[in-house]
């Protein structure tokens, strides 16, 4: 036995407060996140949504008018436009939709649940999917929206795997602990995302850093924050034509969001773009959509909004491009760690990490085929799981 100085039971007691923490450790997503959320307003929402996207998406591909791409990477967005065109749609029930009326949102919160129990039942339902409700922001919004959402509910039924509520316009932690009560009524286990796009959430009135609490007040339900271009930017007093997701304001927003969210399991989405592809202004909206994509991708934020079945076009070009761009050097560098061998970069397990989720993305949304993946970094899909620290799901 070593010599020691240190008494074990004066460190066991030194050292048991530390249990909490320990509990607390950092917590890695389940299962793939998506590269999108699709917002639909309700009313236009149909038993062929999902189809029609794709089609509209496959239709608009326009090899002349889209940035130059990888080789192979346009063949793939036409199989995944035809394959899975849309991974997470929201029926909006919130800025896009309106107010038309209490008998007609009523009427479309039934009619729009009994279509995704079709799509559940069909399976046909993308891989996640669920309503953004109205915001808190006054009485009679929050009333209509509590009673969208239990409509809603009650004509769904089970609540299905991958259905997510959009809680946006949050403004204070006392919002989000309403919700969470509200949730509870249901008496069935429902997850919800917050939208992160008032100056409020960001920092509170007593001048700290406001989504740590608003995590914490969801209880475990919140599976994500999605950031909110224009309701933010305009909320920070920009004008119009700086209202965009590459302003710095928005990048302060998301660094708050990532640092607040590190090591939750909690998800980042973000923002959209309103320059759409349509007409005489595609090939500007396509550039425009797919420089910010790749910008967002570049700054950690492998989900955001999409507004238009256009856009899907240079969403999924982007993230392929992205992912595909980067796959030989990424492998290059996870095989060099996993080997100890001289690579000219000293890697630590973090950046392993990083490498290996990388990798793992691009296998989840078609970028890459999960035999290319084990082909070019030499490690099975469980390895490069374990390495990424995922959980199943």
């Amino acid at each position: 036995m070593p010599r020691t100085s240190l008494p074990p039971d004066a460190v066991r007691a030194a050292t048991a407060r530390l249990s909490d923490v320990d509990a607390a450790e950092s917590r890695a997503p389940a299962g793939r996140q998506p590269v999108h959320t699709c917002y639909v307003p309700a009313g236009r929402v149909t038993a062929t949504t999902v189809r029609d996207w794709g089609a509209v998406a496959l239709a608009a591909v326009d090899p002349w008018l889209l940035p130059e791409l990888p080789a192979g990477v346009l063949d793939r967005v036409r199989a995944k436009l035809a394959r899975e065109p849309i991974e997470d749609l929201r029926i909006d029930f919130e800025d896009g939709y309106g107010a038309p009326g209490d008998d007609v949102e009523d009427a479309d919160a039934e009619r729009t649940a009994r279509l995704v129990a079709d799509w559940v039942a069909a399976g046909e339902a993308p891989l996640s999917f669920g309503l953004r409700m109205k915001s808190f922001d006054t009485r009679a919004l929050r009333e209509r929206g509590i009673q969208t959402l239990d409509v809603f509910l009650t004509a769904l039924g089970d609540v299905p795997p991958g259905f997510v509520i959009t809680f946006p316009k949050v403004t204070s932690v006392e919002q989000v602990e309403v919700f969470g009560e509200i949730l509870d009524l249901f008496g069935v286990p429902l997850r919800f995302e917050i939208q992160i796009e008032t100056t409020q959430s960001i920092v509170d009135s007593m001048g700290k850093l406001a989504i740590p609490s608003f995590i914490a007040a969801g209880r475990g339900r919140v599976t994500g924050l999605h950031f909110g271009t224009y309701d933010y930017t305009a909320g920070c007093g920009l004008g119009a034509a700086q209202q965009h997701l590459a302003h710095g304001a928005c990048d302060f927003a998301r660094h708050v969001m990532q640092v607040s969210a590190a090591g939750t399991g909690v998800r980042l989405s973000d923002g959209s773009t309103n320059v759409l592809p349509v007409g005489d202004n595609r090939q500007f909206g396509w550039e425009t959509h797919y420089r910010l994509v790749r910008r967002s991708l570049e700054h950690g934020f492998y989900q955001g909004w999409d507004l238009h079945p256009a856009q899907l076009v240079t969403r999924y070009a982007a993230v392929y491009a992205f992912y595909r761009e980067g796959l030989e050097a990424d492998a290059r560098r996870l095989r060099a760690y996993v080997d100890r061998a001289e690579s000219g970069v000293l890697d630590e397990p973090a950046t392993a990490r990083a490498l290996s989720d990388s990798v793992l993305r691009a296998v989840d949304c078609g970028a890459v085929d999960a035999a290319e993946a084990v082909a070019v970094t030499g490690l099975d899909v469980d390895r490069l799981r374990a390495l990424a620290g995922r959980t199943a799901g």
